[in-house]
């Protein structure tokens, strides 16, 4: 068994009890919010758990109005790829990371592993209401052992309002304008 795995054996046996689900609260400032994944936390096996390996969710609400743009980003080792869901709803998964080795390819910086193309990472727009999202680990990098499946990640939460329809019918109608007022200066007479 290599080291880290037995490590994180070790950290789970020193873990007494394994409570109920942990919900944070995703600030909605841009802000990140870390997780863990650990396969070797039965039984939560590849979910996002927390710095106490429960098992680990976001929740906040997006005002009427507004639009959310939820970030996930891979921080553990780059190769890593991680589905995400929305009250246990598929939203999507992080794009695919380039696999790289397991003994450098960490980046413990979100802001950092989101400007390196190796890590995975996605951006999904979330309309108003209340969400709850969680994730769970659907790639693993892999050494001659087999895979890790073991990572860290990021969530980050920034909301914009969303523009109402009389300002883009506005907008549409002046642009719209703006095409006649071309098109009658491109062909003479």
């Amino acid at each position: 068994m290599n080291l880290r795995r037995t490590v994180a054996a070790g950290a789970l046996a020193s873990v007494a009890f394994l409570g109920s689900a942990h919900a944070d609260t995703l600030a909605a400032d841009g802000s990140w919010a870390g997780f863990t994944v650990d396969g070797n936390l039965a039984p939560y096996s590849l979910s996002w758990v927390d710095d106490n390996a429960l098992p680990l969710h976001f929740t906040f609400t997006i005002a009427a109005g507004f639009q959310g743009r939820l970030t996930v980003v891979d921080t553990g080792f780059s190769g890593d790829r991680y589905s995400v869901s929305d009250h246990a709803s598929l939203l999507g998964q992080t794009g695919a990371g380039v696999d790289g080795d397991v003994n450098g390819a960490i980046e413990f910086s979100p802001d950092n592993a989101l400007a390196n193309p190796h890590f995975s990472r996605s951006v999904f727009t979330l309309g108003a209401g209340a969400h709850d999202i969680s994730g769970v680990m659907s790639r693993s990098l892999a050494d001659a052992n087999g895979p890790l499946d073991a990572s860290t990640g990021a969530v980050r939460l920034e909301v914009s309002a969303v523009p109402e329809p009389a300002t883009l019918a506005t907008l549409l109608a002046g642009l719209s304008l703006l095409t006649v007022v071309l098109r009658r200066r491109g062909n003479p007479k």
